[in-house]
């Protein structure tokens, strides 16, 4: 059974005609939202002196949708991305690109997960092409050397497997999906990176001599240069913590590392991914993002409001 939403509609009087000028403030597109998949449509006419005026009523699945693709959607973060815009779907075509048959079951196994090296440029072509928005979510991730020992004291020691380098995930794979993007026309760009790039010194670039935030850096400055509408997240300390509980935080040159609220919880990125999509105070933009305890603050619900407060393009 389908299940409809009255629309109000004024009613109209023959005192609304008297004066030309007088026009019904009725939209001429009017939607109701519907639980199914099918197609509603129905026509209202509307009569002004001797013309005729319609307008349409349509159902949500008449829209056009956003397709966004998702990529790294087999990691943390990137899973809660394309889960939150999988549940969105009045807004939303979700896609996602991971590198495994593994990470594709990890996440459901569903057709609209595509497989793809993004070191490869080619193989990004399947799942660009239509897209309307791309999230970009991959990462070079460091894996600690067997052997270490935390009751002996020291620091362990980290490496990168051979082509998953910092160099080739976060600079030749990102910018091979800026390629990908601008070439099919995609629309915007929404990419997270780290916050320390501003510091060449920062402990992350020590990680397995990977120096990863100089090459996100880098990413990040091909990406503001495209021409493409962009959003850049640089997020703080990620947690796996609940999301929608926090005041978010923005910040620019790395200046919330120098204060006691640098975490934030991957839901909360997330998130904030999802909003920068449906706000254009967001487009062209580039921050840092925290959030204060759990409990301290007012969590933070007003993204537009948010995203206003952001002056910095790079």
């Amino acid at each position: 059974m389908t299940t409809l939403t009255r629309v109000p509609i004024p009613t109209l009087t023959r005192s609304n005609f008297v004066h030309d000028h007088y026009t019904p403030k009725i939209p001429q597109t009017l939607i109701f939202s519907n639980n199914c998949s099918k197609l509603f449509s129905a026509q209202i006419w509307v009569e002004k002196r001797s013309k005729l005026r319609r307008f349409k009523v349509v159902g949500m699945s008449d829209l056009n949708l956003s397709t966004v693709l998702v990529t790294g959607a087999g990691g943390r973060t990137g899973q809660i991305v394309y889960k939150k815009l999988k549940e969105k779907t009045d807004q939303f075509t979700p896609r996602g690109l991971v590198r495994t048959e593994e990470s594709k079951g990890k996440i459901g196994g569903a057709e609209d997960v595509y497989i793809g090296d993004i070191t490869n440029a080619d193989s990004l072509t399947p799942a660009i092409q239509g897209v309307d928005a791309l999230v970009i979510l991959t990462s070079a991730v460091p894996k600690m050397k067997p052997g270490f020992d935390p009751t002996q004291g020291g620091r362990p020691e980290f490496y990168f497997e051979d082509g998953a380098y910092p160099e080739q995930v976060d600079w030749i794979g990102q910018k091979n999906q800026i390629d990908a993007a601008k070439a099919a026309g995609v629309k915007q760009i929404v990419l997270v990176g780290s916050m320390g790039g501003t510091n060449l010194n920062h402990p992350l670039n020590s990680l397995g001599n990977g120096n990863i935030l100089v090459w996100k850096r880098k990413a990040e400055q091909y990406l503001s240069d495209s021409g493409i509408p962009y959003t850049i997240i640089r997020a703080g300390g990620l947690q796996d913590k609940d999301g929608g509980v926090r005041e978010l935080l923005i910040g620019k040159d790395d200046e919330l590392l120098e204060t006691e609220t640098r975490t934030i919880a991957r839901a909360d990125v997330a998130e904030v991914c999802i909003q920068a999509l449906q706000h254009e105070e967001a487009k062209f933009k580039a921050f840092d993002l925290a959030s204060k305890p759990e409990g301290t603050g007012t969590p933070t619900k007003d993204f537009k409001a948010l995203f206003s407060q952001i002056t910095t393009r790079f």
